[in-house]
């Protein structure tokens, strides 16, 4: 039977012989991404934020809401870890809950907007006729439509409210993605045990849930991954332009538009939000860099490796 895979099929199969396929082809590629170390490094800057989201408030007495007129624009130190505000709002706590908001955020949009473009991709593919033509119409006429400008003006109508924030991300996010999903999708559907799904009578859900969206899953995974780099980078620009989640709540965008402001009397306002949407968004594109090479091993970066392994291997030998 056709794979859209192919040699990567192909090499799965004899690395996972004797499993079943599904379980066999999903422990090959979690040995390739453990062996990826600049994956796994990422992985765990991205545990460490994620820890930190969760359970940061624990180690601190103050909130991201209350200020301390106390302690106005006070440097790191003391009982305030990372400083203060000018307005006396400790800066660990916003900072704590601003990486809470920013990852639900990122994550919602890029769940939401991947489930959506899967289903619509997968649809128009499998259907065709005119609900294909008018799916691909309605998606090339979103992706012309000034979706940042659009986005920006609906969330500043609803006051920089979070959930209007994620609900509009999702409505312009799922356009391009479902362009692609309804490329690859019609190469599946002209797979083999497709035709044969067909013939022995299944259904379209069945068909798209059995067939077509599993033999997609590593473009799905990797641009789930992919995706939510996008959305805080996007959560960014839009609260550094003023359009994003408003005060009393927080954001790494909005820290990093409030700090710039000060940068130069209390630049660290400006550098603990911006080293830590570094480190967010450097460990979510080492993932899905490693996510791509565990699923195609014939890639840039996995040909790389190999190579780079063989080498060492040689040196090792030599030695």
């Amino acid at each position: 039977m056709g794979n859209p895979v192919g040699v990567e099929t192909t090499a799965l199969a004899i690395e996972g012989a004797g499993t079943d396929r599904s379980s066999g082809r999903g422990a090959v590629i979690t040995r390739r991404f453990a062996r990826n170390g600049t994956a796994i490094v990422g992985l765990t800057i991205l545990v460490a934020l994620i820890a930190f989201a969760l359970l940061g408030s624990l180690f601190t007495s103050y909130d991201y809401k209350t200020p301390d007129f106390a302690a106005l624009g006070v440097s790191p130190g003391g009982e305030h870890l990372l400083g203060t505000n000018d307005a006396g709002v400790d800066l660990y706590a916003s900072l704590v809950h601003g990486l809470q908001r920013s990852l639900v955020i990122a994550f919602a949009v890029a769940f939401g907007t991947t489930i959506i473009a899967t289903v619509i991709g997968t649809v128009a593919a499998y259907t065709g006729g005119w609900v294909e033509r008018i799916t691909l119409q309605s998606i090339h006429f979103l992706l012309v439509v000034p979706s940042l400008l659009i986005i920006a003006l609906v969330a500043n109508r609803y006051g920089g409210d979070w959930k209007a924030l994620i609900v509009v991300l999702i409505i312009f996010g799922w356009p391009f993605q479902a362009r692609v999903t309804w490329s690859l999708a019609q190469s599946v559907s002209e797979m083999d045990y497709v035709r044969a799904g067909k013939f022995l009578g299944l259904g379209p859900l069945r068909i798209s849930l059995r067939h077509i969206i599993p033999n997609m899953s590593s473009l799905i995974i990797v641009s789930t991954v992919l995706g939510v780099v996008t959305v805080v980078l996007t959560e960014t620009s839009l609260s550094f332009l003023g359009f994003g989640v408003k005060i009393p709540d927080v954001t790494l965008g909005s820290l990093i538009s409030d700090g710039q402001s000060t940068i130069t009397s209390s630049p660290w306002l400006f550098w603990y939000p911006a080293a830590v949407l570094t480190l967010l968004t450097m460990s979510l594109s080492l993932i899905g860099d490693g996510l791509r090479d565990a699923f195609d091993p014939g890639s840039a970066g996995g040909r790389r490796k190999r190579r780079a392994r063989t080498l060492r291997r040689e040196k090792a030998a030599h030695a």
